[in-house]
């Protein structure tokens, strides 16, 4: 008898899960062929997206105009505010705005998606929770070859068709082996923290909303972790799933590091650690 409430139990929240609306943010700067190759990632998904909503942070009009052609295709919202220096927690604000999904996934332009991206994160989503997942680096020079077929195709996932294209193999080849026991294994033993990862996190807006939003004070270095820190001052939990939900992260310059920012943002992670604060007063609602 308990086994068969628990098959009934477990039914039931396999059917919820199916119905519930999941939407995509993904924050993009200047770098429309990344951003293509990430939205060729959304088109190949198992799980399709009810909605991916594009957190511009002031590109050009060739990402404009990029966005609109795929919007014929893909669910796409497009949010967009001038360039005036790294503002990605303001955009992403902006985009939690106007997203009507139930949990969203938060990603960037230079994250490509495994075919299985969106249904794993639903798989291990849970109430009271947030996942971080993983992510695996490719060099320019695969990350510059990779076409639309490849990534339909799911090959840039594969260690033997990487290696085939020079990639050396190390400890981190082990996040593409796509193996359920053996993910699960390795998000349990990593001693890695599961901590919110701009480019692989996912949670229900309610709570995100709740914590109102990225702190927008927040320049580029951890400015993704300090919103992690409030939900776990609510008692939200984290879930690592770094071995299960992975994306391919192209590579790129980063012109905007500086330590100046990192100082900043370091300082307000530690006054919201220290107050145990639940709620940013520079966020979406101020």
């Amino acid at each position: 008898m308990d086994a068969l409430f628990c098959f009934v139990e477990y039914s039931s929240y396999i059917c919820v899960m199916n119905n519930i609306k999941v939407g995509i943010i993904i924050s993009t700067y200047n770098n429309p062929e990344w951003l293509e190759k990430t939205l060729w990632g959304y088109m190949a998904q198992e799980r399709k997206a009810d909605e991916i909503i594009i957190a511009d942070d002031g590109s050009r009009d060739d990402t404009r105009m990029l966005i609109e052609r795929y919007a014929e295709t893909l669910p796409i919202k497009h949010v967009w505010h001038e360039d005036d220096g790294f503002r990605k927690t303001k955009i992403l604000n902006e985009a939690l705005k106007v997203a009507t999904a139930d949990y969203i996934i938060f990603t960037d332009q230079d994250c490509v998606p495994r075919r299985d991206f969106i249904a794993t994160h639903l798989r291990y989503a849970r109430k009271g929770c947030f996942l971080s997942g993983g992510y695996f680096s490719l060099p320019m020079s695969i990350s510059r070859e990779m076409t639309h077929e490849d990534i339909c195709q799911g090959r840039p996932f594969s260690i033997a068709w990487l290696r085939s294209r020079g990639l050396k193999l190390s400890f981190k080849c082990t996040k593409l082996v796509r193996c359920g026991f053996f993910s699960s294994f390795m998000n349990a033993v990593t001693p890695t923290k599961a901590t919110w990862n701009g480019m692989n996190s996912s949670g229900w807006r309610h709570d995100l909303m709740a914590a109102n939003g990225f702190d927008e004070r927040m320049r580029y270095g951890g400015e993704d972790r300090e919103l992690g820190e409030r939900l776990f001052n609510t008692g939200i939990r984290s879930r690592q799933i770094r071995y299960s939900a992975i994306v391919i992260h192209l590579d790129h310059s980063r012109p905007y590091v500086n330590n100046e920012a990192w100082q900043l943002n370091n300082a307000i992670r530690k006054e919201t650690r220290k107050k145990r604060l639940k709620r940013t007063e520079y966020g979406i609602d101020r």
